[in-house]
């Protein structure tokens, strides 16, 4: 074989850069350690965001909304909601009694409750809750002509396009006239439909006895009917005491098979952000954090005209740009909530009659913590560029590498075997089992399975016959066959990279090597250790020689180890490359031919290494 050629990490660069060792280690390290700096500052800002009064906030409301049970039936709070007497039931109950606190435990005004109700003392309700219910027509669904002498009514489930927009019932308030949606709220994503803004709308009022009345006024109408399909109830919260706003919203989905489905939404937001001495630091690292993305599209910008399009044929190129992506639009995103707040908070609180729409607010502030967690996901992922730091960890990142291939492979056969099993469990369980009442469930209840965590009980009660079998084969072919070929790749591949490297093959460059160099130079320079000499170094290998002679080495094996660390050494320097494929140094049949040793000389090199 021909000595081994250089190669760009995508393959060979039309401008091909050399750089001594010294200064390209030198480079990255710098690069790693104002990278360490961009990071650390990345965290400050996301931990900044997230307040550990937010769970607590988030558990204490949802206690009384959710777990409140209706007095004198302990069976009925807003989880266990099955029909429509069960739901107006707690909206007599325990709704209206957590939404209106009108005196301290011991019936003392301690607070002036002429602008609103504060829920546990400390809450302050923002404006008035509101109750919207959205409906859908009549025959937007067909009867079977069978059954039409039975039933000549049909309502099918929620969309837009079967909503129903005219007035019903009394027709004299808002409750029964349609209400138009806004064109900027968001949508909401339940378990039977998506559901957009508008329908059938109401406020509460400020007294509770004129609230309780309105409820028995539009039960006794019959505001509920069989064309309902979802009713909101909102309302938003402001805790002075940690600087939180919580923005509830409680949901009941009446789907076309029947019966209630419950759902809920607590989010704890901070839409005041500056306010504490902690808060301005914050502003401060949001700032810096703007330097640091302005600095480092600057570098890509440099790399993608100095390489052209060599630059896209490396993944960790890649990785940059997802990064640098992610950093915009979590800077846009930050931007939007900042300036939306600032115009709408103002309009929100101005009248404590009405209803303050916060979602609105919240629904954005959640998008842009989704998007800065999986950007500080990324920008970690990103020190795996600099994994370089010993031996190790050089060989876990090209064991990855290197299996890549085989593990993709091996991903085409695993998926098709275990989509076919997610689609068998869907059609055999999925009308008796929750966990496989959808594909997309049956695929998540396979992955528990794998991991420990399954219903084979009630798998076996909806088939008792093709419910043992589906398990077992499961079990056998995708968690004793598929995951230990899985486990195989990986360790075949990483006994060949450790192979590798004990006959030479290292990585491009040591950054734990550098790191240790520069502390001994700084310590040399003032004075804090003597410089090692020539006389040193023998005397150290002496002492190496002597100790391998106790531990039972003869004069031949250690002659041997030390022209196999003098032929290292020489192969590192002539293979030292800064464009490669991999990140190991590859060797020509010759050298390796002269190079192998048994496993007791390259132990005994190893320690003479040391």
């Amino acid at each position: 074989m021909a000595e081994a050629s250089r190669w760009h990490l995508g393959g060979t660069p039309k401008h091909k850069l050399h750089y001594r060792k010294e200064v390209e280690m030198r480079t990255t390290l710098q690069e790693f350690l104002l990278y360490l700096i961009f990071l650390i500052n990345l965290c400050i800002l996301t931990f900044g965001m997230v307040n550990p009064h937010m769970y607590y906030l988030n558990k204490v409301m949802s206690s009384l909304f959710l777990d409140t049970s209706v007095h004198g039936e302990e069976r009925i709070n807003f989880k266990s909601i099955r029909s429509i007497t069960d739901f107006w039931k707690f909206m007599e109950g325990p709704l209206l009694e957590g939404l209106y606190w009108d005196s301290w435990y011991n019936n003392k005004n301690l607070y002036d409750l002429k602008n609103s109700s504060r829920i546990y003392y400390e809450n302050i309700l923002l404006g008035v809750p509101r109750v919207r219910q959205l409906k859908v027509r009549n025959n937007t669904c067909k009867v079977h002509s069978s059954f039409r002498s039975l039933m000549n009514e049909c309502y099918d489930k929620y969309t837009s396009e079967n909503e129903d927009l005219s007035d019903f019932g009394l027709k004299y308030d808002t409750e029964w006239k349609y209400s138009a949606p806004i064109i900027n709220s968001p949508w909401h994503w339940g378990f039977t439909g998506v559901y957009r803004n508008g329908g059938y709308i109401f406020t509460l009022p400020k007294s509770k006895s004129e609230t309780l009345n309105k409820f028995i006024n539009l039960r006794m109408n019959s505001w509920i009917t069989r064309s309902t399909r979802v009713i909101f109830i909102d309302f938003s919260l402001y805790n002075a005491n940690v600087n939180l706003f919580c923005i509830i919203r409680l949901v009941a989905e009446f789907p076309a098979t029947g019966g209630i489905l419950t759902s809920w939404q607590f989010y704890s937001v901070k839409l005041l952000r500056y306010v504490s001495y902690y808060d301005y630091f914050i502003a401060s690292c949001e700032i810096t954090f703007c330097i640091f993305l302005i600095v480092f599209t600057t570098q890509e910008v440099l790399k993608i005209k100095e390489f052209k399009s060599a630059y896209f044929k490396s993944s960790w190129n890649w990785l940059e740009l997802l990064l640098l992506v992610l950093c915009f639009v979590a800077v846009f995103f930050n931007s939007y909530c900042n300036i939306q707040t600032f115009l709408l908070l103002g309009q929100l609180l101005k009248s404590t009659e009405k209803y303050s729409d916060f979602y609105f607010l919240a629904h954005w502030h959640i998008y842009y913590n989704n998007i800065i967690a999986i950007t500080i996901f990324f920008a970690w992922i990103k020190i795996f560029k600099f994994i370089s730091f010993n031996k190790t960890m050089s060989q876990l990142s090209s064991t990855l590498s290197r299996c890549i291939k085989d593990i993709v492979g091996f991903a085409i056969m695993f998926f098709i075997i275990f989509f076919a099993y997610a689609q068998l469990g869907f059609l055999v369980f999925g009308s008796q089992v929750d966990d496989f009442s959808t594909f997309q469930n049956s695929i998540f209840t396979q992955f528990r399975i794998v991991l420990g965590d399954f219903n084979f009980a009630g798998i076996q009660q909806a088939s008792r016959i093709l419910g043992p079998i589906y398990f077992i084969t499961f079990i056998f072919f995708v968690f004793f066959v598929l995951l230990n070929m899985f486990l195989a790749i990986i360790n075949d591949t990483y006994s060949e990279v450790k192979a590798d490297y004990s006959i030479g093959r290292r990585p491009d460059f040591e950054l734990g090597k550098m790191i240790k160099k520069s502390y001994h130079n700084a310590l040399e320079k003032l004075k804090l250790k003597k410089p090692e000499t020539d006389e040193d170094k023998k005397r150290k290998s002496r002492d190496l020689a002597e100790q391998a002679r106790r531990e039972g080495f003869d004069e031949k094996e250690i002659q041997s180890a030390e022209q196999m660390k003098k032929w290292k050494e020489r192969l590192e320097k002539k293979y030292y490359s800064t464009e490669i494929q991999d990140d190991y140094q590859p060797v020509t049949q010759q050298e390796f031919r002269d190079g192998t040793t048994s496993k007791y000389k390259m132990r005994l090199c190893e320690c003479l290494t040391k």
